[in-house]
């Protein structure tokens, strides 16, 4: 029998919150997969403790209800780590609806005695129609991650383990340490390179992990995440939670003055390109260059001005 501990953290989001329990209750389950639905309650103000505390486990699922004082996703992530004893941890947001064959596929994947961890697809549920101004080349910004194949995270892998569909070993964790307070997203602000900064700890210590396209997610994506305000300060905190990370674990790239090179190259061709962009009405284009100037003014202020905790590699 192999043991999964599902972590929901969650903050004053109980509508969405009841329909991430209600597919996961809804799974298709393996025999061979004993099951504990984690809740982690982030100071939530909304009625969510009366609410979790008045469901009723379905099936063979086992749940437990916790609370985390520290504010901030990674601060509640680690609460679900500690407070579970499965040989497995999956992670899922409080926003995302699991599919009905997401337990059958984790079961099946880790029959592999090799594989230690594994993320998937993060499927769209739009909240409203997708704009005509998209970024088609940030996804991530909205939450979308639609791999094609069945492969191996590694170097040369284009993307990065997920943290809102992912299922990893205990004993990774053990090996790696936890996910980094110091650059999770709280209710003031918009770090979030916590999950970039595992993913390189767990390939510094070549660990084994694929990624799944069929282990699917549908994640709720609401009308003010479709607005260019919320992508222009997404771009400048995940920036800005990169120069922050960077400082502490310098990369191989080359930099200038303390900052990558191509996000100097990005910014000074988008400032060129924009007028003209503008001029012929490619409006869509302008602002997806736009986005560069964000991404170095937002390292430039991680890098100088932002004062954290060394992140630590073990816990």
């Amino acid at each position: 029998m192999t043991t999964l501990d599902i972590v929901v953290p969650t903050y004053n989001r109980k509508e969405y919150l009841e329909k991430t329990i209600n597919s996961i209750f809804q799974a298709t389950q393996p025999d061979s997969l004993d099951v504990t639905l984690i809740i982690v309650d982030n100071n939530c103000s909304d009625g969510t403790e009366e609410f979790v505390r008045g469901i009723k486990a379905a099936g063979r699922i086992n749940l437990l209800y916790v609370k985390e004082p520290k504010q901030g996703l990674s601060n509640a992530r680690n609460c679900g780590i500690a407070s579970g004893k499965g040989e497995l941890i999956g992670f899922i947001d409080d926003d995302e609806q699991i599919h009905i064959s997401w337990l059958a596929v984790v079961e099946r994947e880790f029959r592999d005695p090799s594989v230690q961890f594994i993320g998937g697809t993060c499927a769209p549920v739009w909240g409203a129609p997708a704009p005509k101004w998209l970024p088609h080349d940030r996804p991530a910004i909205i939450g979308i991650v639609c791999p094609q194949a069945y492969c191996d995270f590694n170097e040369e892998y284009p993307g990065m383990l997920m943290g809102g569909n992912a299922v990893i070993m205990r004993t990774v964790f053990d090996q790696v340490g936890r996910y980094s307070p110091e650059l999770g997203r709280t209710n003031i602000g918009l770090l979030s390179d916590e999950d970039a900064d595992l993913y390189r700890r767990i390939l510094i210590h070549k660990n084994i992990g694929r990624c799944v396209p069929d282990l699917i997610i549908h994640h709720f994506i609401p009308v003010q995440r479709l607005t260019k305000r919320y992508h222009r300060s997404w771009s400048f905190w995940h920036a800005v939670s990169q120069g922050v990370s960077h400082r502490n674990s310098p990369h191989k790239t080359a930099h200038l003055a303390g900052v990558p090179r191509y996000l100097w190259g990005d910014a000074v061709r988008a400032i060129f390109a924009i007028p003209v962009n503008w001029l012929f009405k490619h409006r869509a284009e302008a602002f997806r260059r736009e986005l560069c100037v964000w991404d170095l003014a937002g390292y430039l202020y991680g890098s100088y001005r932002v004062k954290v905790k060394k992140c630590k590699s073990t816990t």
